[in-house]
């Protein structure tokens, strides 16, 4: 029998890799389930459908956003309070950033619903589109308390020494989702709102299943409810660390609608088709880096706490070697699978299909360096230093994507837009190299 790994060991490789695969396992399933959302709708409702629920997915990601923040933010905090030997204030900080989460996911959902058709106009959505726009972005709202409790209560899951569960939670909303959308939309032809069903439902089972679990007796952790009041201080400081994850998805929202612009004046309908077949299978890539960042994270912010800066220097160091050899593996792989992929989602159309292969074998090539990004910014979260991690992602998903796809485009057109995703990446490996370098005295890795 396989020895229990805790935050507090010395990891080599193999205990490294056994700790963050079943995070990367969560992050590969999220995006796979995802995908299999992608080609039911766009094969059994249509391209005007799948156009539809892309051109509003960046929305609903810039409100899911406050989740990622909540609960990556607090589970740093929560990780360097343990590894202070603090267990009492972890699990009232943990109670507390629970709380908070419940309570912002419902005023989310009360404003998102309001303003739902306004924004739908400003991202460009035409007559023809509204009505699905209307229609997946209102169901999905209705769920986001579960939306937003599966996002925190897997990175407190890693912090509880529990990934292997995290894993099983995920797998068990991502199966559900996929044989409800077979249900749904191939059995009883809901369209979009059997889409919408079928994610917010997953989505329940990813929220609950924990939530349970840390109520239970079988929760055994350091890591349990217990009785908290809000305090400003520690909530500031959470929300301070777990800001860069909530820009992240902010940005890349910000990003994906100005692409969705682009994209409707080149391309229309067909290019924010290709553009959301690029951006599922593209999501499916990424998982790896994201997925290992945030298992790791709370290792490093565990080892920051104790003062372990031996331990520190090994981690980083193993992640490094890690991370640029699957970056390699990753990149070949999508480039070769560019046009299968293309073929599977919108093989009903020849046209179609040769844009969205030629997009994707050009946005792959950013896979060789978008590691280093994805895991610098998780690092300093892990180092609660949440002002460095929030000006990565400011850069990486905002500032510099805009600039390229204003820019690029005036030049290459169509091809523009695509370029643009690996010309952003490279400059922000430039901002990560700078923070890393220069932050590497005062927290001694």
């Amino acid at each position: 029998m396989k020895q229990k790994i805790q935050l507090s060991d010395h990891f080599t490789y193999g205990r490294l890799l056994r700790f963050t695969v079943p995070s990367i396992g969560i992050m590969l399933f999220t995006s796979i389930y995802g995908v299999v959302d992608g080609f039911f709708i766009s094969n059994f409702v249509g391209k005007t459908a799948f156009a539809s629920v892309n051109l509003i997915m960046p929305y609903l990601m810039i409100l899911g956003g406050v989740g990622a923040m909540l609960g990556v933010g607090g589970s740093a905090l929560v990780a360097k309070t343990l590894g202070e030997g603090d267990e009492a204030h972890a699990g009232r900080y943990f109670t507390m950033m629970i709380g908070l989460m419940g309570v912002s996911s419902i005023l989310l959902t009360v404003l998102g619903i309001a303003v739902l058709r306004p924004v739908a106009y400003l991202f460009g959505a035409t007559e023809n589109m509204i009505g699905d726009v209307m229609t997946y972005g209102t169901v999905c709202l209705l769920f986001s308390l579960a939306m937003h409790g599966q996002y925190t209560f897997q990175s407190y899951l890693i912090v509880a020494e529990k990934p292997n569960f995290a894993l099983a939670v995920v797998v068990a909303a991502g199966v559900s989702n996929m044989v409800l959308d077979y249900l749904l939309m191939a059995v009883f032809k809901l369209g979009v709102v059997g889409a919408a069903l079928a994610t917010g439902l997953s989505q329940c089972v990813g929220g609950l299943l924990p939530f349970f679990w840390f109520l239970s007796r079988r929760n055994t952790s350091a890591l349990r409810f217990s009785k908290t009041r809000m305090e400003f201080k520690p909530i500031l400081k959470a929300c301070g660390n777990g800001v860069s994850e909530m820009l992240s998805s902010v940005s890349g929202s910000v990003t994906g609608i100005l692409y969705n612009w682009q994209l409707m004046r080149h391309a229309g309908e067909d290019g924010v088709a290709a553009y959301g077949v690029v951006m599922y299978a593209a999501f499916v890539f990424i998982s790896v880096f994201a997925g290992y960042s945030n298992g790791s994270s709370p290792i490093m912010g565990y080892h920051f706490g104790a003062g372990n800066r031996p331990e520190m220097k090994n981690l980083l160091k193993r992640s490094m070697v890690l991370l640029s050899g699957s970056a390699v593996v990753l990149t070949a792989a999508a480039i070769l699978l560019a046009r299968p992929l293309a073929r599977m989602f919108v093989g009903y159309d020849p046209a179609l299909v040769e844009l969205t292969g030629h997009a994707f074998t050009i946005c792959a090539m950013p896979f060789l360096l978008m590691w280093f990004n994805i895991y610098t910014s998780s690092f300093f979260t892990a180092l609660n230093d949440g002002a460095v991690s929030a000006a990565i992602s400011f850069m990486r998903t905002l500032v510099l994507p805009v600039i390229c796809i204003l820019v690029l485009p005036m030049l290459w057109k169509l091809d523009g837009v695509w370029y643009s995703l690996a010309a952003s990446e490279v400059l922000a490996v430039g901002v990560s190299l700078f923070f890393m370098l220069g932050k590497r005295k005062k927290y001694g890795y």
